[in-house]
């Protein structure tokens, strides 16, 4: 007799090279065979959230082994060679040092044409990879966006949606596998830094990171009209980069930094995840009447165990899988820029070790 699987969405929060993290639960993930008893419906993201996010949307599509195209791409992503761990190095101590008010904060428009001639310049002038300062080309490298263009709107699962901001119109935006193509600007908007990369401009319209919209779109996954309504996923996974607690005050001016870039990336997250716990509240209370559950596809509240608000348990909150608190007190706002194998590769390993714990308790 074979036994009905779970529906299951992942959502993958954003934090530059911290989504090295993600990479590593992945791993785990699917070295455990948990897909014998989930399926994946839906996948979503949000800057380095995407990009784990869609590759692992990508292979499941092309019926890879998901895991493999990730660690792959994380892998490019480094500072392979010394040249290129002297540059990732300089720059990410440059950062420090401005952020700390040690040297003077330069402010370099990311859309400027200088900005461009010079990294083109040092690529060359040091030997770099094109690849290690083009992330454009860097993404190409392991997505062939001409196939996603033959392939048009998938409207089986699993769905992926990449959270983005309009910043002309203001309003939060998704992109959405079932309703169009994936494209590569649809990765590089949700990934559009302001301070780093120039807005993304698709049509009429200018994108910046998902930050400033769903950091990582969550509400979403249950809405009917993003992902179906035979993709409303029975749980939600959150794989968490950025840390909710905090032990000391900030007081110095990159502590203060950190910890905002912390806040910011946390604040949606937390907006949605309360906005599920109203509407489980409203379902168990008896407040909408059975026909219109079911046209919505809700059949039952989300029945999680209790995640993230401390208060007594409910059956419908929803998992993390987050950084160990060792690793987390450990890095701050420049260590999301640091591609240097020393940063990246224990965000992996502690990415693997979470996931084990994870599902130690999901699987038994």
């Amino acid at each position: 007799m074979t036994t009905k699987k779970i529906k299951l969405g992942i959502a993958c929060q954003g934090g530059g090279s911290h989504a090295a993290f993600t990479a590593g639960v992945f791993q785990t993930l699917f070295e455990s065979n948990f897909q014998d008893k989930y399926e994946i419906v839906s996948l979503s993201g949000t800057s380095g959230g995407a990009i784990c996010a869609a590759l692992i949307w990508y292979s499941l599509r092309k019926g890879e082994n998901p895991g493999e195209r990730l660690n792959d791409f994380w892998k490019d992503n480094s500072a392979q060679t010394l040249q290129e761990r002297l540059f990732n190095d300089t720059a990410t101590a440059f950062t420090e040092y401005a952020s700390q008010g040690l040297i003077p904060q330069f402010n370099v428009s990311p859309a400027s044409q200088g900005l461009k001639n010079w990294l083109s310049f040092t690529t060359k002038a040091l030997g770099l990879r094109s690849r290690f300062t083009d992330f454009q080309e860097l993404l190409k490298a392991h997505i062939d966006f001409q196939e996603l263009a033959d392939w048009g709107p998938q409207p089986e699962p699993p769905i992926l949606l990449l959270g983005a901001s309009n910043i002309l119109t203001g309003k939060l935006w998704m992109f959405n596998s079932s309703r169009e193509a994936i494209i590569i600007e649809h990765i590089l908007a949700s990934c559009a830094i302001p301070n780093i990369f120039p807005a993304v401009e698709i049509g009429n319209d200018a994108y910046w990171d998902g930050l400033f919209s769903d950091n990582p779109p969550i509400t979403e996954l249950i809405e009917p009209e993003y992902v179906g309504l035979v993709n409303i996923p029975e749980e939600i996974w959150v794989i968490k980069l950025n840390p909710t607690r905090r032990d000391t005050i900030p007081v110095k001016p990159d502590d203060i930094l950190d910890r905002r870039n912390e806040l910011e990336g946390n604040v949606s997250l937390f907006q949605s995840l309360q906005s599920i716990e109203r509407l489980n509240d409203l379902i168990l209370a008896g407040a909408f009447k059975e026909e219109f559950l079911q046209r919505i596809g809700v059949q039952e509240p989300i029945r999680i165990p209790r995640s993230f608000i401390e208060k007594g348990d409910k059956p419908y909150y929803i998992p993390f899988i987050e950084m160990s608190s060792e690793l987390q007190k450990s890095l701050n706002y420049e260590s999301k820029l640091d591609r240097n194998p020393s940063n990246l590769n224990p965000l992996i390993e502690d990415g693997k070790q979470q996931a084990k714990k994870f599902l130690e308790g999901r699987l038994g």
